[in-house]
């Protein structure tokens, strides 16, 4: 069966999703969605999506055990801690970078403030519980999107709570971070939020795919517009009459 323009578009997006999800990389990402732009038959966009979920759909995970560690977070987790806790009166605290935060943390502020950044810091253990309490001051902890992260505090004439949306569902080998505590006349907030550098590669992503949609699209109209060829121009005739040189001396 012959494929359509809009059944070429739908095994495209699923194609952005796969990519966007991590499932594909930029160079199968490319050679499907060239493939899919220049199928002619039903058959031929088929086998380009057999492997994927469909659109909207999480692959079940067994509850009952932890996945296991892979890829970057393999490296970040299990490693000493460099920090088990941090105090601010009057003034404030800050943990950002590469530090290893230990699977029990305490921070506490008294008119005062305090920032913990887990997106690029390494893990203890598997499971870190952070007990926060902020008094008259407030605790902020920036985490990456994909952290599994649970926030049970109670927040008095404050506040205690997390905010920023969440791609997807949470990367099953991160770690898991229970945010707990009390905030009593100030605030506790967990915030979901990339880095500089995976904000600038995701945009250098996008564009790249959207320069590869361009050109298969092209590639795509290119071969469907037939060879082009127009021959009713390709040299003169003049009627019958023909022009002979009249070189020197031709009257003679």
């Amino acid at each position: 069966m012959r494929a359509s323009d809009s059944e070429r578009e739908r095994v495209a997006e699923r194609l952005r999703d796969a990519v966007a999800e991590g499932r594909l990389d930029m160079e199968e990402f490319e050679q499907r969605l060239e493939a899919a732009y220049t199928a002619r038959t039903h058959g031929e966009l088929v086998p380009l999506v057999q492997d994927l979920p469909a659109a909207g759909t999480v692959a079940p995970v067994d509850a009952a055990a932890p996945a296991p560690v892979s890829g970057a977070w393999a490296e970040r987790i299990g490693r000493p801690a460099t920090s088990k806790g941090a105090f601010a009166f009057w003034g404030g605290f800050g943990r950002r970078g590469t530090w290893t935060i230990g699977r029990r943390f305490t921070a506490f502020t008294l008119m005062g403030g305090g920032e913990l950044d887990l997106r690029e810091a390494r893990f203890e253990d598997r499971e870190t519980v952070i007990t926060c309490f902020a008094i008259m001051g407030g605790v902020q902890v920036v985490v990456p999107p994909d952290l599994n992260v649970e926030v049970k505090g109670i927040g008095l004439l404050g506040g205690f709570g997390e905010q920023g949306s969440v791609d997807g569902a949470p990367d099953p080998s991160a770690p898991r971070v229970i945010v707990k505590g009390l905030a009593l006349l100030g605030g506790v907030g967990v915030e979901r939020k990339r880095t500089k550098a995976e904000k600038q590669r995701l945009k250098a992503e996008r564009a790249e795919r959207a320069r590869l949609e361009k050109e298969a699209k092209s590639r795509r109209h290119l071969g469907h517009g037939g060879d082009g060829s127009h021959g009713g121009h390709g040299g003169h005739e003049d009627g019958g009459t023909t022009a002979y040189d009249a070189g020197p001396g031709s009257g003679d």
